[in-house]
C-alpha cells in the first residue's frame, strides 16, 4: 500500500526549504505527499513549480502585543484553521503528518494527534520555536537540525535538509570569471538572505573597503538582496575584485567556489555551511526569535569553524577586526575548514533520506 505523508511548511525559508528537500524525497521514492501551507503564503509558488500538492488554511501567528483585537483574531482563526486541517486529514488519510517549524505546524501536529495519525516535528535551530515547543508534546518523533541543550522526548539529530544543487560540482574557474573575477585569488562571499540586510550590507561594504587596501590576494562576491543593490553598487566604486550582485539563483555554486563565507546564521545557511564545509564570519539576525541565530552560530564558532559577530553599534569595526583574523593568516582558513570534522552533524545532502527512512519506521 502506497504510504501517503502530510507536511505543514511555509513562512520563512528556514521552516520551508527543510519541508520542500524533504517532499521531493518522499515523492521520489514513490510516496504520495500533500503539503499544509498558510493562506497567500508564497512557498505555494514554489510548490507550483516543483508540481507538489497542497492545501491552504488560514491561520495565523500568535500576536505578540496585547492588542485585544489581534488576540480576538488570533483565537477565531485558530480554531477555523483546526476545522480545515481535519477536513484535509480526513480526505487524505495521511499515515504520518509532519511539521518543520514555524507555527503553520500547530494545526496539523495538534489535529493529526488527537486523530490517531502518527506525527513527528523537525527543528532546525540550536533553540527551539514556540510552535515546536508545544508540538513536541504530541509529537511521536522529534527531529533536530542542530544539538539542542535540552532533553526532548523521541528527538533524534537528522541535520537539516538542503537542496540537491550543493551536491553538484561547481568549476570554480568558470563561476569567478563569469563575475569578472581571478580565479588565483581567495575568494569572501557576503550574503545576508534573499532580502538583503540593511546593517550587515553597510558594515560589510565599509570593511571591504578598507580591507582592499591591504589584503592583495582576496577578491569579494557581495550579494546585497534587490532592496540595498544600487547603494552597496555606489560604495565600491571604483574599486576592482569586487562582484555586486542583488541576488543570486546559483548560490550553491558561489558556496561551493569562495573560500570563505560572511552571512547570517540562519538554520538552512548553516546546514549549507557544513556540507561545503566552508570557513565563516557568522553575523546572527538581532531581532531572531530567542535569539536562536546567535545560538545556531555559537555551536560553529565553540567548533572552531567559524568567528561569531554581533551586530551591533560596533558592528564595522569588529566586523573587519574579523576579516583581518581571517584573511592575514595564511593556516587560518584550512583550520577552519578541517575543524567541521568536529561537529559530528549527520550529512545535511542525505538528511532527507535518513529522515525518510524514521518517517516510515512510524
Amino acid at each position: 500500500m502506497n504510504k501517503r505523508f502530510l507536511i505543514a511548511s511555509g513562512g520563512t525559508g528556514g521552516h520551508f526549504y527543510p519541508g520542500l528537500a524533504l517532499g521531493k524525497e518522499l515523492r521520489r521514492q514513490g510516496f504520495s505527499v500533500l503539503f499544509v501551507v498558510r493562506k497567500n503564503d508564497p512557498a505555494a509558488q514554489i510548490l507550483d513549480t516543483h508540481k507538489l500538492r497542497y492545501k491552504e488554511i488560514d491561520f495565523t501567528g500568535l500576536p505578540r502585543s496585547v492588542n485585544p483585537l489581534r488576540h480576538l483574531k488570533f483565537w477565531a482563526k485558530f480554531f477555523k484553521s483546526l476545522n480545515q486541517t481535519r477536513r484535509i486529514i480526513k480526505d487524505f488519510r495521511p499515515d504520518a503528518a509532519v511539521g518543520t517549524g514555524g507555527y503553520i505546524s500547530f494545526p496539523l501536529i495538534f489535529t493529526a494527534h488527537f486523530m490517531g495519525v502518527k506525527t513527528a516535528v523537525h527543528d532546525s535551530n540550536a533553540r527551539l520555536g514556540l510552535a515546536n515547543r508545544v508540538c513536541g508534546k504530541f509529537a511521536d518523533l522529534f527531529m533536530l537540525g542542530l544539538p539542542v541543550d535540552k532533553k526532548i522526548r523521541n528527538s533524534v539529530l537528522t541535520s537539516t535538509p538542503i537542496r540537491g544543487e550543493f551536491a553538484d560540482a561547481a568549476d570554480r574557474t568558470a563561476v569567478l570569471e563569469g563575475l569578472g573575477l581571478d580565479p588565483a585569488k581567495r575568494t569572501a562571499l557576503i550574503f545576508g538572505g534573499s532580502q538583503g540586510a540593511k546593517g550587515l550590507n553597510a558594515a560589510s561594504a565599509q570593511a571591504v573597503k578598507e580591507l582592499a587596501k591591504t589584503a592583495r590576494g582576496w577578491q569579494f562576491i557581495h550579494i546585497t538582496g534587490e532592496r540595498w543593490f544600487g547603494v552597496i553598487r555606489e560604495e565600491y566604486a571604483g574599486l576592482g575584485n569586487i562582484a555586486v550582485l542583488p541576488y543570486s539563483h546559483e548560490i550553491y555554486a558561489l558556496m561551493r567556489t569562495a573560500d570563505l563565507a560572511v552571512c547570517r546564521s540562519g538554520a538552512s545557511t548553516l546546514a549549507e555551511l557544513i556540507y561545503c564545509r566552508l570557513p565563516a564570519i557568522l553575523v546572527p539576525f538581532p531581532h531572531a526569535a530567542a535569539d536562536h541565530q546567535y545560538y545556531n552560530a555559537k555551536i560553529l564558532q565553540e567548533a572552531g569553524c567559524a568567528l561569531l559577530v554581533r551586530e551591533d553599534k560596533n558592528l564595522e569595526e569588529n566586523l573587519l577586526e574579523a576579516f583581518k583574523r581571517v584573511t592575514g593568516k595564511g593556516r587560518q582558513l584550512a583550520s577552519m575548514r578541517g575543524s567541521y570534522g568536529r561537529l559530528h552533524i549527520p550529512n545535511p545532502m542525505t538528511a532527507s533520506k535518513e529522515i525518510v527512512k524514521l518517517l516510515r519506521h512510524l
